[in-house]
């Protein structure tokens, strides 16, 4: 009787509310998605500042597919255009490669034949660009004056330091071996990467098991292919304009070879800041070293001054859009951190590299960072949204 009067008042007690999982407090899962982030981060930046101490000790294993990714790049599209037109993939791929490398050769044969005839005069212009800075330097007599004095008084007098370092022509001989060796691998390797785009291409349009997957990478590869392929490629059109230009003044102005200078401000225009800075000053010094006054000799490097700030305010802005708009800060970043890697051809990759992160990024995601310093998650969407799940309820 107990037993019954003890079951019918348990019955007739209300039942409690049903209880939800995620009545925990809702810092948890924040907390959580905070602290995987907060190692992530962590672990990016130890790997963003020990990377280049790795590419640089072995330049010679990771320069050459770096730079035959951005070269495949660059020529996939017209590997795509031949095989359209029917030709099979190695041989639009070998095609694409010989192109490239006669252009190139054309280029140095236009640039460096007169350049080497250049540099006999280079002795004689420096004696002549020392001469004028003496003569400026000789209105500042009270500076040397000074300098002797201080030098006077605390004892110490100029000391001229020498160090014996190999000719350039030994430089030369030591690097030539290396150098043709990492030309051979990044050609085999461009060879290589521009055929197994053209499979990957193709596979992908014929892959029906998995649509979606195949349309993700496709969309990836397109974007990544026309921002760098479409933004080197304008900026070549850009250059030459900008060559043949510099071609004209230096034909107008007298100076010998401008052939070369037009092909040089081609070049050089591709490095960002610096290659302008560079071309400024080898017309500087030639034209120092070679013309009748100061005034004169800074025509060239003043004209090409003038030249730069339309074409890198106007120009290039409004040809490329803002589809291509990088970040100064972000360009000069790449350029030392690429640089400081590997010298002059990690400044020229520079860009064509930022323009992957670039693109890999806005299809991937981007990491939240500032949100991130402010207590959100370093991804959005790390923490997923779920429908409350209830528990204590009755069962069917």
């Amino acid at each position: 009787m107990l037993q019954a009067q003890t079951t019918v008042i348990m019955a007739d007690q209300p039942r409690p509310e049903p209880m939800l999982e995620d009545s925990a407090p809702p810092e948890s899962g924040d907390t959580r998605a905070r602290l995987q982030s907060a190692i992530l981060l962590l672990l990016m930046a130890g790997l963003f500042m020990a990377l280049p101490f790795v590419l640089s000790i072995g330049s010679v294993v990771f320069l050459p597919p770096i730079t035959a990714v951005v070269i495949a790049i660059v020529l996939a599209p017209l590997a795509d255009r031949l095989t359209r037109l029917g030709l099979p993939g190695m041989l639009a791929a070998l095609f694409a490669i010989l192109t490239m490398a006669a252009v190139i050769v054309a280029a140095l044969a236009l640039i460096l034949q007169p350049a080497f005839a250049m540099v006999d005069q280079v002795p004689d212009m420096l004696r002549e660009v020392g001469r004028r800075f003496a003569e400026l330097r000789g209105n500042l007599t009270w500076i040397n004056d000074f300098n002797r004095q201080l030098a006077r008084l605390t004892g110490h007098g100029p000391r001229e330091v020498v160090l014996a370092t190999p000719s350039v022509i030994e430089q030369v001989a030591f690097a030539t071996p290396s150098v043709v060796l990492e030309v051979l691998l990044t050609l085999l390797m461009t060879f290589f990467m521009i055929d197994s785009h053209i499979r990957v291409k193709q596979r992908l349009q014929n892959d029906r098991e998995h649509p979606d997957t195949s349309l993700r990478i496709a969309r990836v590869m397109r974007d990544v292919q026309d921002r760098v392929a479409g933004y080197l490629l304008t900026v070549a059109q850009v250059n030459f304009g900008v060559g043949l230009t510099v071609a004209g003044g230096a034909w107008a102005y007298g100076l010998s070879a401008p052939v070369m200078w037009g092909g040089l401000a081609f070049v050089f225009n591709f490095l960002p800041y610096l290659g302008p800075l560079t071309i400024m000053g080898l017309l500087a010094l030639v034209g120092l070293g070679t013309a009748s006054s100061v005034t004169v000799g800074l025509l060239p490097a003043l004209a090409f001054l003038a030249l730069h700030v339309i074409e890198a305010n106007f120009i290039t802005p409004a040809i490329l859009g803002k589809r291509f708009t990088l970040s100064p800060v972000s360009i000069l970043l790449a350029i030392s951190y690429f640089s400081w890697i590997w010298g002059v051809l990690g400044a020229l990759l520079s860009v064509p590299i930022l323009l992957i992160i670039e693109a890999m990024l806005e299809n991937l995601g981007r990491p939240n960072l500032i949100g991130f310093l402010l207590g959100e998650p370093l991804f959005r969407g790390a923490v997923p949204v779920q429908a409350p799940v209830y528990t204590d309820l009755p069962r069917s």
